[in-house]
């Protein structure tokens, strides 16, 4: 009775990529040792493991994130297919019928879409950039307070409009606006012997809706910068004193370039959002008043409107994917015009 060939541990080196394994029956099976992709694979894999393992405390307290954004964000992203078709509620989601690009033809043709995408753009734009340039000097400011007490006054004070609702501080805003009894219009009135129609002539709000935006949001900014400038070297400071440096010129060569990559980053984060207005802000400040449409009508209020008035989904579904992929495409532009500036300026 013959037993089976039982193979010894001989290994014979054969050209290319391959191996012989030799047996005590002189039978040889050529196999595949492996590429040099899957042994990068496996060592990234063993690295992920590593640091999973290290790490899972900390994975564990962002779950809850992970999971919301996974319900709320991803999920509904089978929505976007609406604003390719012809939507019929009775027939659902799948169920209606595909109509192509019709619903990004029906915005972008209509009479509305130069002035809301003026709109949008143009505001966004402004504060974007009025808001980098007041939170960046206000953080410097703040650096260059030495006592405490003053220092965390000033912080709180600053912080406080944060908290307030855009409902709440729509308003306020009307309480100072208000053509019959507001402070300022009645102020206005008595110094100028003019009225000053907030409400009613849209031109105001170019001014008054990033001004508002600055008074609210500048706070949290500033401390986000004024956190980065507290990393900085006291001894840099020191040294630029002893060569004679003003506080300015300090400011301009040590603080501002220490501040550069954080407000590249903010703002490649702010540019990819240049398309989504805040929707309180435009909507609850000039409290939707029609008359004021041509400067305060975003994309985010028409779109809210098409909803709640005209009941029209497909169209809202256009606008959003609309707004997502020019974001897209803007994070991804600003991002690269960064590196090619500065690699260390880059978000990825």
């Amino acid at each position: 009775m013959s037993s089976s060939p039982r193979r010894a541990d001989v290994r014979v080196k054969a050209s290319g990529r391959t191996e012989a394994i030799v047996g005590s029956s002189g039978l040889a099976t050529r196999v595949n040792p492996p590429t040099g992709v899957q042994i990068v694979a496996a060592e990234r894999v063993r690295k992920w493991g590593k640091y999973a393992k290290e790490d899972r405390h900390l994975l564990l307290m962002t779950l809850p994130a992970v999971v919301k954004i996974l319900i709320f964000s991803y999920l509904p992203l089978i929505g976007i297919v609406i604003a390719f078709k012809d939507y019929v509620p009775r027939l659902g989601i799948l169920g209606s019928p595909w109509n192509g690009l019709e619903n990004f033809e029906f915005f972008f043709k209509s009479s509305d879409a130069w002035r809301i995408l003026r709109n949008t753009i143009g505001l966004n734009a402004l504060i974007i950039a009025a808001e980098l340039v007041v939170a960046v000097s206000m953080a410097l400011l703040l650096y260059e307070i030495s006592n405490r007490k003053a220092l965390k006054a000033y912080q709180s004070i600053m912080f406080f409009p944060y908290f307030f609702s855009w409902v709440l501080t729509g308003l306020m805003l009307t309480t100072l606006l208000n053509p019959n009894n507001g402070i300022v219009s009645r102020l206005i009135e008595d110094m100028t012997g003019r009225e000053a129609a907030f409400y009613s002539e849209p031109w105001y709000w170019i001014v008054i809706l990033p001004l508002v935006s600055i008074w609210k949001g500048t706070g949290f900014s500033s401390l986000i910068y004024y956190s980065a400038l507290m990393g900085i070297d006291k001894d840099l400071f020191e040294a630029a004193e002893i060569d004679g440096a003003t506080k300015l010129q300090a400011m301009r060569f040590i603080s501002l370039p220490f501040l550069m990559p954080i407000m590249v980053m903010l703002t490649i984060l702010a540019v990819g959002h240049i398309l989504r207005a805040d929707f309180g802000l435009f909507y609850f400040v000039p409290r939707n008043v029609s008359a004021l449409y041509p400067v305060t009508d975003v994309l985010d209020t028409y779109v809210f409107r098409a909803l709640t008035v005209n009941g029209n989904f497909t169209m809202s579904a256009a606008v959003s994917v609309f707004q997502s992929f020019v974001g897209l495409v803007l994070i991804l532009g600003t991002n690269r015009l960064a590196k090619m500036y500065d690699k260390e300026y880059g978000l990825f």
